[in-house]
């Protein structure tokens, strides 16, 4: 299970938090401009917008979680086991693997506006990377500085949803999480009045009552509401240090703590690692569930004409500054 939003203050973020129960070896990796992404059914991308993010390198592949490239696109999956469809090849399509899909937009797409554009002749393909990686089910969030969507690759075809909330997280479908939003409009983060009756005296004896009947819960759906309304109702200066914290501070809302959630096998899932990419800065900011001090990678400097990835393990060893 995961959590993904895109947050604009001034300048651009977008980020997650991959829930899971097991490490999958990712990696921060920066695709530069010129490497070449081979595609199964289609043209090979050899020269193509630098992306960043995090990913599985298997046989010199990025197969990215999520990323963002270089003028500003952002796109993370996130698991939509029980939902999503992927399909056979079609001749009238682009025909483009789940794993290749995040690789595919970001390296032809400058903006959601764009990546509408292409998606119109998109079909996902059920081919697998190899026979020892499974097909995962995912469904997608997109996001720029201007604008968020949802691609749902389902059995009646790919789905393309505006995204008001910014927010992503598991199953349902999109559309019951934007239905489900409707639960909560009078949540507020202002000090509540009495709307019960006027002619009872009741008083606030507490700071955030506003917010009870937010849901507390892990589930996907109350983890969508969560994070929609600390986004929502987010404040924080417009400089880098104060948007990047307050983001972390937004996945550390909806963030799993070992034990909270088991998953089948009785083991627990957790918030593997939590993300945040400034495209102003062209930085990867990360923490693990091992070491929760933000780290950080940039491209900013990177010869990104070159054609080799690079490829950044994770500080996972937990790191803890001392004041005296």
């Amino acid at each position: 299970m995961c959590t993904g939003l895109s947050y604009t203050n001034g300048s651009f973020y977008f980020g997650r938090n991959l829930d899971l129960e097991y490490s999958l070896n990712n990696k921060v990796v920066v695709t530069p401009r010129n490497f070449p992404f081979k595609l199964s059914k289609e043209e090979e991308l050899s020269s193509h917008y630098s992306i960043i993010g995090m990913a599985m390198v298997v046989d010199n592949y990025p197969l990215y979680f999520d990323a963002v490239n270089e003028k500003g696109l952002g796109m993370g999956g996130l698991n939509f086991d029980g939902f999503s469809v992927y399909h056979d090849e079609q001749k009238d399509k682009k025909n483009i693997a789940s794993f290749e899909f995040i690789p595919y937009l970001l390296s032809k797409c400058a903006s959601v506006q764009e990546a509408k554009t292409v998606l119109k002749d998109i079909n996902i393909t059920n081919l697998s990377f190899s026979e020892k990686l499974q097909v995962s089910p995912l469904h997608w969030l997109i996001s720029d500085k201007d604008s968020s969507i949802v691609v749902e690759s389902t059995a009646e075809g790919l789905q393309i949803y505006d995204n008001q909330f910014n927010v992503l997280t598991n199953n349902p479908s999109f559309p019951y999480h934007q239905y489900n939003m409707s639960n909560y409009l009078n949540l507020t983060s202002n000090i509540p009045e009495n709307r019960l009756s006027a002619k009872l005296d009741l008083d606030v004896y507490s700071r955030g009552m506003g917010s009870i009947g937010l849901p507390g819960d892990l589930s996907s759906p109350s983890r969508f509401v969560r994070a929609a309304y600390a986004l929502a109702n987010s404040v924080a200066d417009k400089t880098e240090l104060a948007n990047v914290a307050q983001f972390f501070h937004i996945l550390d809302f909806v963030a799993q703590p070992k034990g909270s959630a088991m998953a089948p096998g009785e083991i627990y899932e957790i918030t593997q690692y939590s993300s945040c990419v400034s495209i102003e800065e062209q930085t990867y900011y990360y923490k693990t569930y091992e070491n929760n001090q933000i780290c950080a990678v940039s491209m900013k400097d990177l010869p990104l004409n070159h054609s080799d990835l690079f490829v950044y393990e994770l500080e996972k060893e937990q790191s803890i500054h001392y004041t005296n």
